[in-house]
């Protein structure tokens, strides 16, 4: 079987966002069971070739300003199965190049013009980039690609309603897990430590972490990512690097070492400051190193379950409730448990690779 992955980014290869990490870690684990895997994807700015292999995955950039020039690459893969990791115009031009072949979509954010709405308060860059961002993926020729497709599928359970009514689809999508790695077990740190994970823009909101660590001086703080916008994430560590018990580590390549699972190893609660989410990739694998979570979010009630949901943003309340007679422990354990069963590597990769050959006949 040969499959193409089609999505606006690769994580390693100019990205560091979450459908990039979702796209190469479903195609590392689709190679691992033996399945011949092509990304492709726009070409990073930051990267001069057009080309690379990474995890095994041969990842093919399409000219930014010349989305439809994808089409002859989308013929040239020749691929069995075309799955996109949310549909965009992309999604469309293969289905125009290749129409007699396969093609899925993995609906891993489906945004209301409420969300749309929250991305423009709170934008990476300017208002003119979400506006991009909206068009590149909310044109009538990427919305029609949905309707066309093969089989639709969501990451996460409630995303199956909304996707339903935002895309007037005739059936629910189905539920097709992202993979993540489960530790055998886990060692965690002697003092109490948190940890936030994600892209420090602003709509992820860090600065209220970064707030939190002032009032909790026993308790640790580690704060992994980074801001796209480089001049925006300056800004922050000039503001917070002062704080004793709060480690800005930065950004980490979890495909290139275990560092980012080392972390997660050690830390007691996550912490989700975001305005907006879909499931977080980082709730899965919080759960999978048997963190509690914290969050003002609750997708697939990741937050009620296994941790402690909040109203109002208060942090520090919720915080304090989950440190409180070690209450996270038990929360973290469940949520291990729920990952378990759903997510892990290998389980999550055979749900797709069934679910390909479901829709192959």
């Amino acid at each position: 079987m040969k499959v193409c992955l089609v999505c606006a980014e690769f994580f390693g290869w100019g990205s560091r966002g979450g459908f990039g990490y979702a796209t190469r870690v479903v195609g590392r684990e689709l190679v691992r069971k033996g399945v011949e895997v092509v990304a492709v994807v726009p070409q990073p700015k930051s990267e001069a070739q057009s080309r690379v292999s990474l995890d095994g995955i041969d990842v093919v950039g399409v000219p930014r300003t010349r989305p439809f020039a994808a089409a002859e690459i989308f013929r040239g893969v020749d691929a069995d199965v075309y799955h996109s990791q949310q549909p965009s115009l992309a999604s469309h031009v293969a289905q125009q190049a290749v129409p007699k072949r396969c093609h899925v979509a993995t609906l891993r954010d489906p945004r209301s013009s409420t969300d749309w709405w929250k991305e423009l308060r709170h934008p990476t860059h300017n208002p003119a980039q979400v506006a991009m961002t909206w068009f590149y993926y909310e044109n009538p020729l990427a919305r029609r690609s949905i309707r066309r497709m093969d089989g639709v599928y969501v990451p996460a359970h409630f995303l199956a309603p909304k996707s339903q009514r935002l895309y007037s689809l005739s059936r629910e999508p189905g539920f097709l897990p992202t993979p993540v790695y489960v530790p055998p077990a886990v060692e965690k740190a002697e003092r109490p430590t948190v940890i936030f994970v994600g892209r420090w823009d602003r709509v992820k909101r860090p600065w209220r972490f970064f707030d939190l660590a002032r009032r909790f001086p026993d308790v640790d703080f580690v704060a992994i990512g980074r801001a796209h916008n480089l001049e925006y994430e300056r800004e922050l560590r000039r503001h917070y690097s002062e704080i004793p018990n709060l480690d800005l580590v930065g950004y980490v390549d979890q495909f290139s070492s275990s560092a980012l699972s080392d972390h997660l190893a050690r830390a007691w609660v996550l912490v989700n400051t975001s305005a907006k989410e879909a499931l977080p990739n980082t709730f899965v694998e919080a759960c999978a190193h048997r963190c509690a979570l914290l969050s003002s979010l609750d997708p697939d009630q990741f937050a009620s379950r296994f941790g402690e949901l909040i109203t109002d943003d208060d942090y520090e309340g919720g915080l304090r409730r989950l440190l409180d007679g070690d209450r996270w422990s038990a929360l973290g354990q469940a949520g291990y448990d729920y990952v378990m069963a759903n997510n892990e590597l290998g389980a999550a990769a055979q749900l797709h690779i069934d679910a390909y050959r479901s829709v192959l006949g």
